[in-house]
């Protein structure tokens, strides 16, 4: 069967990241010329390499780049795009964006102005489906309503309530309330963190579904009025409202439950004269799983698409760009079919057992996971930089199965076979996540992460500490024989002695470990064999090791080091907390809360530090005296000195 004729023959792709390399795939596929865009943090990355044109559109700020909708239709002018494809985040829902391609006689490759507007805030969308008959939780959607009315509503709505801002997203601002009381303190404390955030203030209350799911259907919609749905996502497993595994389909639901949670997706979509991919979010109740209630429509492609791919065989990116372009669905609902399992994990640059703080530096190794089922999105590649300026995703990882058990293994062991040295990974995490015997079973619910123990670093294994051991003892033998005049078994064999060649034990601490150095004997070069371990040492002198799915950084730390550490240690006494404060991430300082030399206690925000959209107080370990190092403006390395506590002195105890 020939293939169709290409829809356009130009596209940029106002993104970055792994989206635009798998938008880029695409667009390779049909035979169309891509361009990328980039910033200058971005210059020589993994999208650039593989477009076809390129075009710089300014510093690495987002702000001043991705974000900013006059640069990218002035690139997709300059270079002759017909079309430009936005990509997810950034300005893919953005109206103005849209309307400015078109003002230009560039084909936005998303949804009209109407689903744009209407679907971008929470009210009016809800208003809006419900009046085609799409349920909805039961609430309060006025924005004209203060505090006390707001209030009065939502006790007549009934508890528990959830407060949320109308404009935000990602969770942010949502407050519980059980009762008139926690509602009266959530509806001021929501509407401050709405105002600073979105520079919006209007709230809405939802009635809190209790053990709720996440299910969201994928819709395809053409220009003639066409709307069909691809089958719906699980996306329960989320962390402080953010996805962390998406699956499709979902194993709560069924046959009669999914045909009409999908015709309620398709009504909404019809009823702002969809056009495109889009999707249509939904809550259902673990224990009610044939009722379902909108959320929300996400106007654009979403990251967890892959999954939906997998099950149907469809490309969506390719039916986004068919419809843009004027055609007429592919296919019909009745074509339509699931087939396996498909279920995908966000690899994510961050320290889980540093409260999931982002992590940057240089990636030293990048290797993907092969294998039946296995499909890994990425734009990663050794010797790439992560900065503190996007989002710290790096990939996604996905893996189809014939059944759910079957596609979590597989899922499960392309987990262990990926390879990410030089930077924190969430990997660990996912793999224990994956574990869990809920997950295992699919009694999953919005929760189920936040009830989890707190991530925390293990004692690192033996086989991580022997290759981390013999690598450095192999370099200092380097080191020696390069240093040396000439072959001479004194100067370069390790721990040479007359008759015998001693082991050389090497001090090693986890990097991110307060605990003192032990010493690990390093195999010999000559018994070592066919490792299994992958080395690399990063600039600060780090090495780290992935050996039989697990990953770990370890310092090396000389005698001289480690007698100060113990000394320190005795000078300190009983004091537990350390009294250097340092960053917990690279990023600016962006608040300092204290005057150098003001008396704080333990728990007092010293300095405030913002990287990835993210901003982390450094606080007081101890009461005390604070001495600043950092000041507002100043650009921090992770583990950097921004203060140190002087404890205050004991006051002597007279018999």
């Amino acid at each position: 069967m020939a293939q169709a004729p290409r829809p356009f023959e130009r596209v940029l792709v106002a993104n970055r990241g792994e989206i635009a390399v798998r938008v880029i795939r695409t667009l390779h596929r049909l035979g169309i010329r891509a361009i990328a865009v980039y910033s200058d943090a971005d210059a020589d990355a993994p999208h650039v390499r593989i477009a076809d044109e390129a075009v710089r559109i300014g510093p690495a700020p987002a702000a001043l780049s991705y974000l900013d909708p006059e640069r990218i239709v002035a690139a997709a002018v300059a270079t002759g795009a017909e079309a430009v494809h936005p990509g997810y985040g950034f300005l893919s829902e953005h109206a103005g964006f849209a309307r400015a391609c078109r003002a230009a006689g560039i084909v936005f490759v998303g949804p009209g102005d109407e689903a744009l507007e209407v679907m971008g805030d929470k009210i009016s969308a809800k208003r809006h489906v419900a009046a085609s008959g799409v349920p909805i939780v039961p609430g309060v959607a006025d924005s004209e309503l203060d505090d006390a009315a707001l209030l009065a509503a939502g006790e007549a709505v009934g508890f528990p309530l959830l407060v949320k801002p109308s404009a935000g997203g990602g969770g942010k601002g949502m407050q519980v309330a059980r009762d008139a009381a926690d509602l009266a303190a959530a509806i001021p404390a929501a509407r401050r963190v709405a105002i600073a955030a979105f520079g919006d203030d209007t709230l809405l209350l939802e009635r809190l579904i209790e053990r709720p799911r996440h299910i969201e259907v994928q819709v395809l919609a053409d220009a003639a009025g066409a709307v069909i749905h691809l089958g719906e996502r699980e996306c329960s497993l989320q962390r402080r409202h953010q996805k962390v595994i998406e699956e499709a389909p979902s194993a709560l639901l069924d046959e009669t439950t999914r045909s009409r949670i999908g015709a309620s997706a398709c009504d909404a979509a019809r009823s702002v004269g969809y056009l495109g991919a889009g999707t249509v979010e939904f809550l259902v109740s673990d224990a009610a799983p044939d009722e379902f209630f909108f959320i929300e429509m996400n106007t654009r492609l979403q990251v967890e698409h892959p999954v939906t791919e997998l099950v149907t065989g469809v490309d969506l990116v390719e039916q986004q760009l068919r419809i843009a372009a004027g055609e007429p669905l592919a296919l019909a609902q009745h074509e339509v079919r699931l087939t396996g399992h498909a279920i995908e994990a966000r690899l994510y640059a961050e320290s889980p057992h540093r409260g999931f703080l982002p992590s940057t530096g240089e990636v030293l190794v990048w290797r993907e996971p092969e294998g039946d089922g296995i499909r890994v999105d990425a734009a990663v590649r050794a010797g790439q930089e992560v900065t503190a300026h996007y989002d710290p995703m790096l990939a996604k990882v996905i893996a189809h199965g014939a059944d759910r058990a079957q596609a979590i293994e597989r899922l499960d062991h392309a987990l262990a076979d990926t390879v990410v040295l030089g930077v924190d990974t969430n990997i660990g995490f996912l793999r224990r996540l994956l574990a869990e015997p809920a997950v295992r079973e699919g009694h999953l619910d919005t929760g189920l992460i936040d009830r989890m123990p707190e991530a925390s670093l293990s004692d690192p294994s033996h086989a991580l500490l022997e290759p981390a051991a013999s690598w450095i003892a192999r370099h200092d033998e380097l080191a020696r024989a390069a240093a040396a005049d000439g072959p001479s078994a004194w100067r370069s064999a390790t721990g040479w002695r007359p008759g015998v060649v001693r082991t050389q034990t090497v001090l090693l601490a986890p990097r991110d470990h307060p605990r003192e150095p032990q010493p690990v004997d390093a195999v010999p070069t000559d018994e070592q064999g066919d490792s299994q371990a992958i080395v690399a040492e990063d600039a600060d002198g780090a090495v780290w090791v992935h050996r039989a799915g697990e990953t770990a950084a370890f310092l090396r730390v000389d005698r001289r080091a480690r007698a100060e550490l113990r000394r320190a240690g005795v000078e300190r006494g009983t004091l537990a907390a350390d009294p250097e404060l340092r960053a917990p991430m690279p990023g600016t300082v962006t608040a300092v809360f204290v005057d150098d030399g003001d008396t704080v206690e333990a728990g007092d925000a010293v300095v405030a530090i913002e990287a990835m959209k993210m901003e982390h107080r450094v606080i007081a370990t101890l009461d005390g005296t604070v001495r600043l190092a950092a000041a507002m403006g100043d650009l921090v390395a992770r583990d950097q000195a921004v203060a140190r506590i002087e404890p205050h002195p004991e006051t002597p105890h007279h018999e």
